[in-house]
């Protein structure tokens, strides 16, 4: 039943991802079922809808990393630990691909947060970054408070059981979804990261609010 949950799971977010690409606009999400909202970009409707909230962590870098890093940027999140065997390489070696695509804009950044920051130590993650080649500058590994990464998945993401994998203790959240976070900290796109198409169109939706964000630049 488990393994039946995560292929529908799997088939909704490419499908989705499908239908959505073919859109101008992309729509926003305020709940764990992922059902999108459409909604015009900068209307009042959405003062009041759901945003990623404050946050502070810290990089492989060492450098303190918070929501206000990523002011009027797009970034792409999710989460993982650096000794994980089995999904982790998988959706790393996809970000990978986001990163070369945009190595050259600062407006992108991808956020990946550890699952077991208790480990996962400043020196633990730069020497994961070191290895696997990621740019410091854009993508940052992120390690802090173990409750506070838990909480910001489950009710800031909607990371939960039926859209990952529990591993053998409840005790770590795993999920192979990438959310798609918009300058304004909404949640516009989840994306199967270990689905080439699936993460081809993040690629794409990510040029769409490129356009969006600067369309409201110009109209502001």
């Amino acid at each position: 039943m488990k393994n039946l949950k995560w292929v529908l799971s799997s088939l909704f977010l490419v499908i989705s991802s499908v239908v959505f690409a073919a859109d101008e606009t992309l729509p926003y999400y305020d709940s764990e079922e992922f059902s999108p909202h459409w909604i015009e970009p900068y209307s009042e409707e959405l003062d009041s809808f759901h945003t990623i909230p404050s946050f502070s962590f810290t990089d492989q870098e060492g450098e303190k990393i918070t929501d206000r890093s990523f002011e009027n940027k797009i970034y792409v999140a999710n989460f993982f630990f650096t000794s994980c065997p089995g999904i982790c390489p998988t959706v790393r070696s996809k970000l990978s691909k986001v990163q070369d695509k945009f190595a050259d804009d600062p407006s992108v950044k991808i956020l990946s947060h550890s699952i077991q920051p208790t480990t996962d130590t400043v020196e633990v993650l730069k020497k994961y970054a070191d290895t696997y080649n990621i740019n410091s500058d854009m993508w940052h590994l992120v390690t802090g408070d173990k409750n506070a990464i838990y909480n910001l998945a489950k009710s800031a993401y909607f990371a939960n059981e039926d859209l990952g994998n529990i591993q053998n203790t409840n005790d770590f959240l795993h999920t192979e979804n990438l959310l798609l976070i918009d300058q304004n900290r909404h949640i516009r796109g989840i994306y199967n990261g270990l689905n080439t198409s699936s993460v081809n169109y993040l690629m794409a939706d990510i040029e769409t609010l490129k356009a969006e964000m600067n369309t409201a630049m110009m109209c502001h």
